[in-house]
């Protein structure tokens, strides 16, 4: 059976709040637990601004959530089961090697 097409929306919402390579590997980093802002700041050279938007769009698609922990906010994965999506785009990419190896076998 088919989704609908509001399904389908909301599913391209989620996958869109993580098709960035800072937005996966903060997803990453929050799979091995809570981290605060300054830890995941530290992992980017990036300015604060830019790493709290990034959290931001992770956060509105509810793929994170926060809490207030005296000056820091401290970060989570709301539904860890979001990783084993990287299993999958894994699987894929190791498809896509096997399939161009046996091109170049040809």
């Amino acid at each position: 059976m088919l989704i609908s097409f509001e399904e389908a929306e909301i599913r391209s919402k989620i996958i869109k709040a993580m098709a960035h390579p800072v937005r996966l590997m903060m997803v990453e980093m929050l799979k091995t637990g809570e981290h605060s802002f300054s830890q995941i700041f530290d992992l980017f050279k990036l300015d604060k601004s830019t790493v709290s938007k990034h959290l931001l769009v992770l956060k509105e698609s509810g793929i994170i959530s926060s809490r207030k922990t005296g000056s820091d906010m401290i970060y989570r994965l709301d539904v860890p089961c979001i990783t084993d999506f990287f299993s999958c785009v894994t699987a894929v990419i190791e498809s896509n090697v096997k399939k161009q190896q046996v091109c170049l076998c040809r």
